[in-house]
């Protein structure tokens, strides 16, 4: 963390309002709210679920074991029973050597490299006990009493505890609790309450359990283990079935998703004495996996209104967290232009159109604040942007006609014609750092040529185009980040007519596809530095308009805090912890001069006070 010492010596500076270029810790003085003020920042006031990697197979009924960053997902069901095992690396999933016997059912304890799966249904019910050493699974004894839907706790292959299931498809609802020592099961003091279908979590000696089906009705009823005996404490909130649970200890946990009797996503978490509703999970669901504490908490698999392979990962409160907060407006509202910057104290927007025509104003943002420069020599409408404040490039856009090859370059300070697309398009994108090294792809074309969304892929090197690598997914208005030799497009519109959720990353000679978006949508906004790292956001899915944000990690999409308004056919400009975006189409009241500056993490000031 920067120091206010070792950033600015001992002086105080004096701004009227927020200090520019203020950093995190440091003080200033606000002269025109006569007090002192610093920046620290913002954290989460209430824990949030975001989207992680998905399963490779998607499953229910499966077992799961370790952290939010080293989580092992082992059997289930397709709904056909598996004994795929599949390992997490806290952004996605790899498939892993399969248990000796597939069964869904299962419970499983332990971490990462060194787990227990036990129990479960492989056509009938079952006490099959294995081992994992962080490579392969290796048969050992079995349950001394076979069943399924039990719960589990235990921190690695030598040292678990199992509890609870059901013995058959009958009434056959069990207390039962078992220890493992690594070698051979021990039969030690029963449950208060015997049930299925609940959730475990903790160590050999220390665990808890909650949740449920009791045989005759859903429970929220919570025992915890202290190493020899099981005590009722505090219920649920929300009594349920078939939910998932993380957690160290029986001080601590993470309660979620399950069926009550609808799919839930209900979110609850246990400090040892009571549970607090929190933040529910992104999508409810039943019949899922759990792994890892109750600060850092991983839920994956199970069943929405089908087999899923979605995963979710849990923070929280109390941690830093990004966030979108207003800027200053635009001078002239306005969707579909151009933008260009490397963050959100330093951008770019020009053209575009607003009533009644399409636009050539150029503004600059400095952070606070846009202002008018010089205007681009050609007014137009969705033309393509990229570079910075100081060096950036405007290509493509439309009319007269529905795609035209101008181009022009922006030395900090005027607009300079220079040489034209080799391709006429509009709704192009496009990704650079300056106005030397651009790379332009995607685009519509006249309604004569089909598909009218296009692949074409152009590199500029500062004098000329010269035709590259076509996308793998011709789209139009995709969004986009990165630089010449490692950009991203993401979403967009292919006129089939389908909204997309494709994403392609650039190395400098080919497109590669990866993991979609999340969400569907073209006409939206984006930001990177290369792409391994990105920002989406905003954007239109049809029918309607979205605020919604993701992240981009170099593997996987992560939903974010949404736009503060959702809108379409926005400006985006900046990376993936400091971004721009403005304009667009609100639906109320129309094109917009909207901006919003987003910040991983975000800040807050606070006004130092003497009372």
């Amino acid at each position: 963390m920067s120091t206010y010492k070792k950033e600015f010596g001992t002086g105080v500076q004096n701004a009227a309002g927020t200090l520019s270029g203020v950093v995190e810790g440091q003080l200033w003085y606000d002269s025109t709210a006569a007090s002192f003020k610093y920046q620290y920042p913002n954290v989460t006031s209430a824990g949030a679920w975001s989207t992680g990697g998905s399963l490779n197979t998607a499953r229910q009924q499966l077992g799961g074991t370790g952290t939010q960053t080293a989580a092992l997902a082992t059997g289930g069901g397709t709904p056909v029973v598996t004994a795929v095992t599949e390992s997490y690396n806290g952004t996605s999933w790899t498939e892993v050597n399969d248990l000796t016997t597939a069964r869904d059912q299962l419970a499983a304890a332990g971490t990462q490299t060194s787990a227990l799966a036990f129990g479960g249904d492989d056509g009938a019910i079952t006490g099959v006990t294995e081992s994992w050493n962080g490579t392969s699974w290796t048969e050992v004894s079995d349950l001394t009493t076979t069943r399924r839907q039990m719960a589990s706790a235990g921190e690695d292959n030598t040292s678990v505890l199992a509890f609870g299931g059901l013995l058959s498809a009958g009434p056959t609802v069990q207390a039962l609790t078992e220890s493992w020592n690594g070698t051979s099961w021990t039969e030690v003091n029963d449950l208060n309450t015997a049930r299925y279908a609940f959730a475990g979590n903790g160590t050999q000696t220390s665990a808890l359990g909650f949740g449920g089906y009791n045989g005759t009705a859903l429970t929220g009823v919570t025992e915890s283990w202290n190493g020899t005996s099981w005590t009722e404490v505090a219920d649920l909130n929300t009594a349920r079935r078939a939910l998932g649970g993380a957690g160290l200890d029986n001080t601590s946990a993470l309660a979620f998703a399950g069926i009550t009797p609808a799919k839930t996503g209900a979110t609850e978490e246990w400090n040892g004495v009571s549970w607090t509703e929190d933040t529910d999970l992104s999508t409810a669901r039943d019949q899922l996996a759990g792994a890892g504490t109750s600060s850092s908490a991983l839920g994956f698999g199970g069943n929405t209104t089908a087999v899923t392979a979605a995963t979710e990962e849990w923070l929280e409160a109390g941690q830093p967290i990004g966030a979108w907060s207003t800027g200053g407006n635009l001078n002239t509202a306005r969707q579909q232009g151009g933008d260009a910057g490397v963050s959100n104290s330093a951008s770019l927007v020009f053209g575009g159109s607003a009533p009644p025509g399409n636009l050539a104003i150029t503004e600059s943002y400095d952070g606070t604040s846009w202002t008018e420069v010089n205007d681009l020599n050609t007014a137009r409408v969705t033309l393509g942007g990229a570079g910075s404040q100081t060096a950036a490039l405007a290509f493509g856009g439309a009319p007269p006609n529905d795609g035209v090859v101008a181009n022009e370059s922006w030395n900090g300070s005027s607009w300079t014609e220079v040489a034209d697309m080799n391709d006429s398009r509009s709704a192009v994108s496009g990704a650079g750092v300056n106005n030397t090294a651009v790379l332009a792809f995607g685009g519509y074309v006249p309604p004569a040529v089909s598909p009218r969304g296009v692949a074409l892929t152009e590199l500029w090197n500062g004098s000329s185009w010269t035709e590259v690598n076509d996308l793998n997914n011709g789209r139009y208005k995709p969004g986009a980040g990165g630089t010449s030799t490692s950009a991203i497009a993401f979403g967009g519109y292919d006129y089939n007519p389908n909204v997309v959720s494709f994403t392609e990353t650039w190395n400098g000679t080919s497109w590669t596809e990866v993991n979609d978006l999340n969400t569907a949508r073209y006409n939206l906004g984006g930001a990177g530095a290369d792409n391994t790292s990105a920002l989406a956001f905003g954007g239109n899915t049809l029918p309607a308009n979205t605020g919604v944000t993701e992240s981009w990690n170099g593997a996987n999409w992560t939903e974010v805090a949404d736009l503060s308004t959702a809108r379409a056919v926005l400006m985006g400009s900046g990376t993936k912890t400091s971004a721009l975006a403005s304009g667009g189409e609100d639906p109320s009241p129309g094109t917009t001069a909207a901006t919003e500056e987003w910040n991983n993490p975000s800040n807050v000031v606070q006004t130092i006070t003497t009372s």
